[in-house]
């Protein structure tokens, strides 16, 4: 026994240990990334806070910081992929927000409303939160509905009996945006033009037919993949496929 809380004791600190030191590479890797932006190193910007996104870690001011460095590189393509990456993670703010959209009126293809304007307005809070904000309310106001129903049955008073209800209703509001968030973001996944310019063509070879082009920084619907192409859809008509490494995956 004594011999096996050793191990286990000594398996934990080894794991702490490296936790602690990949925490510290990320963080170094971080401040160099800020320093080089500051100094005007674009490109060991980008090559610092890349390696610690392609680590795994998702984090909305790495993403911004990445996307505002390759903005400086003049790779348009990537700048928004970044933005499109850390606007899902903080929708609401402003700085992002504001980049974002300077970044996407340099791209050079009209976008198409995908959306109606009254769907926007009706349905506000899926576009204005984001998909875990929109997860803990849903949770959160659960627990109260849950909550209010006890102290109606406590106290007998119609006021937490009628909070319950609109509480319930707000509750199972959020939660089926949620559920559809989730669907929407397996079923449609969405991909930003990398390439300053590239051909959309109607089969995988390169002498297949050129259906129509873009440009880079251009938001895209991923329909189907194979092994090296995406087909994608752009708007109605404009359907075609394009390589994958032409293709940043937001």
């Amino acid at each position: 026994m004594t011999v096996l809380k050793s191990f286990i004791l000594a398996a934990l600190c080894a794991l702490f240990m490296t936790a602690s030191a990949n925490a510290a590479e990320k963080a170094r890797l971080f401040l160099d990334g800020i320093a080089a932006y500051r100094s005007g190193d674009y490109d060991r910007a980008v090559e610092a806070f890349g390696r610690i996104a392609d680590s795994g870690v998702e984090n909305a001011k790495l993403f911004y910081n990445l996307a505002n460095a390759y903005l400086k590189i003049d790779d348009l393509g990537r700048a928004v992929q970044w933005y499109e990456k850390a606007l899902k993670l903080a929708p609401n703010d402003p700085d992002l927000k504001f980049n974002h959209e300077y970044a996407v009126s340099l791209t050079k293809d009209e976008k198409g409303e995908k959306e109606l304007p009254l769907a926007k307005i009706l349905f506000f809070w899926k576009h204005h939160y984001s998909a875990k904000t929109i997860q803990y309310a849903a949770i959160i106001l659960n627990a109260l509905f849950w909550l209010c129903l006890l102290m109606a049955f406590l106290f007998k008073k119609p006021v937490f009996k009628t909070s319950a209800f609109i509480i319930l209703f707000l509750s199972l509001t959020l939660a089926f945006t949620a559920v559809y968030n989730y669907y929407e973001s397996y079923r449609f996944k969405q991909g930003i033009i990398l390439p300053p310019q590239v051909s959309i063509r109607s089969g995988l070879s390169s002498d297949s037919t050129e259906l129509f082009r873009l440009h880079a920084g251009t938001k895209v619907t991923i329909e189907k993949e194979n092994e090296s192409h995406f087909r994608i859809f752009f708007s109605t008509g404009k359907i075609g496929w394009i390589k994958k490494q032409d293709l940043g995956i937001i």
